[in-house]
């Protein structure tokens, strides 16, 4: 029952932060430090100071700034109209037509970028005008286009997997590796939703796209060749065990800047934008880190992680009754949070109350675990009210939140099929990082 108490206390004082419109770092700290000062005989001061230096000073977490600058470089590059002429040739006679653009252009895009939101921006200001202009109907092309930029949290290079493989100290290399599959998976539901569409409302559909040869698509083709010897260029180095997770991210950022040279879209001007861009979100990124740091530490002092384990498993709730209680609790505070403060807020109290051997014997492990975060994760970015990509689309095309969300929530429902998948296949996820190379 204290412990219950504890939890109300940290959870009032949070939100009561949150709600006064504090930063996320700062209100971890705070909750950090009312934990430390009444709980425990410790200092906070001393603590937070050697805390928030380890916790900045990694060198794993050297991949997030690089990963997040090389999409910062490509965003503002080309890369969205010559994804749009390179796709539209191959998606075209496919049941459902150019919406299938909006999926596989996000994917692809998220296997550069890492951002949900910059997944969405640069898909959709191509693909939106592109859509409308052929007459799609506007509630096929925003929901697809939301849903699908999800992606950009799953594929790696992920950002949210990087905070997450950090938080636990987890290999970031194994934790990309392991969203290949799932991420892949989705974006094929995605796509088979856009064929359900194609084939139960007939009367929706715009004219068809007129054929094209099979020479002009390959010559088409060519726009798609740059980025996807980037993706392989990234993907592959850390597969093949050539590179750890924070070296492929350099290489990335050096094939980003040689693909913006010669598309000749890298000037001083984009050079310093994307530079900037990269800063001011890896600093954020970092600063959240570091109040969660401070926070885990303080709840390990006060017990109250162990003794919340220890509780959940008095109740003897089974593994699969957990995952559904943590899949409602992550959609519920993705509603108020953004992933990666969603992610390094709970991990000091989910981590032990999941890695334990009963996760383990039915096939979850906390590479598994990560995955399957990032999929509930991915929901809050689509679902009221503060869902992130909603605020996004409504920027793209000024239509009301409540108009974007519904038409979003076929892909809610979809990634609710996902999880279910994850759960009952947990190899999705965990075997391609278990037959990764250890590396020369």
């Amino acid at each position: 029952m204290e412990e219950l108490y504890l939890t109300i206390l940290f959870v009032f004082v949070l939100l009561m932060l949150l709600g006064t419109g504090v930063w996320v770092a700062l209100a971890l700290v705070g909750v950090a430090v009312v934990g430390m000062e009444m709980f425990t005989s410790r200092p906070a001061g001393d603590t937070m100071i050697t805390t928030v230096w380890a916790s900045s000073s990694s060198w794993t977490l050297t991949a997030l700034p690089l990963f997040i600058w090389m999409g910062e470089i490509l965003f503002r590059t080309r890369l969205s109209e010559d994804m749009f002429r390179g796709l539209a040739p191959w998606m075209a006679r496919l049941p459902g037509g150019l919406l299938h653009t909006n999926i596989v252009g996000c994917t692809i895009f998220a296997a550069v970028s890492g951002s949900s939101a910059a997944t969405l921006t640069t898909v959709g200001k191509m693909s939106i005008p592109e859509l409308r202009r052929r007459g799609y109907p506007e509630f096929m092309t925003i929901g697809t286009l939301a849903g699908a930029a999800t992606l950009g949290l799953m594929i790696p290079p992920s950002l949210t997997l990087i905070v997450y493989g950090v938080t636990i100290n987890e290999s970031i290399s194994k934790l990309f590796m392991a969203g290949v599959l799932p991420g892949l998976t989705l974006a094929g539901m995605f796509m088979a939703y856009v064929v359900a569409w194609h084939v139960l409302f007939p009367s929706k559909r715009p004219a068809p796209e007129p054929k094209v040869s099979f020479r002009d698509k390959l010559r088409a083709s060519r726009f798609l060749i740059p980025v996807l010897l980037l993706i392989t260029l990234v993907i592959g180095s850390m597969y093949l065990g050539y590179a750890t997770a924070t070296e492929a991210a350099a290489f990335g950022v050096i094939g980003a800047l040689a693909m913006a040279a010669l598309q000749r879209s890298l000037t001083l001007e984009t050079f310093a934008a994307s530079l900037m861009g990269a800063v001011r979100t890896s600093t954020m990124v970092a600063f959240i880190l570091m109040g969660a740091a401070f926070l885990a530490l303080a709840m390990g002092f006060t017990g109250l992680p162990r003794a919340l384990a220890a509780y959940i498993a008095e109740q003897d709730f089974t593994v699969f009754q957990l995952i559904a209680a943590l899949t409602v609790f992550y959609i519920i505070i993705g509603c108020f949070l953004d992933g990666i403060s969603s992610v390094v807020l709970t991990m000091a109290i989910v981590e032990p109350m999941v890695n334990v051997p009963a996760f383990r014997e039915v096939g979850f492990d906390m590479i598994w675990f990560g995955i399957f975060v990032v999929v509930v994760v991915e929901m809050a970015q689509i679902t009221p009210p503060i869902g992130f990509n909603l605020f996004v689309m409504q920027g793209l095309t000024k239509h009301e939140m409540g108009y974007i969300a519904k038409t979003a929530f076929p892909m809610f429902l979809i990634m609710v099929v996902m999880v279910v998948v994850l759960v009952l296949a947990p190899e999705l996820a965990t075997w391609l990082p278990e037959s990764m190379r250890n590396g020369p």
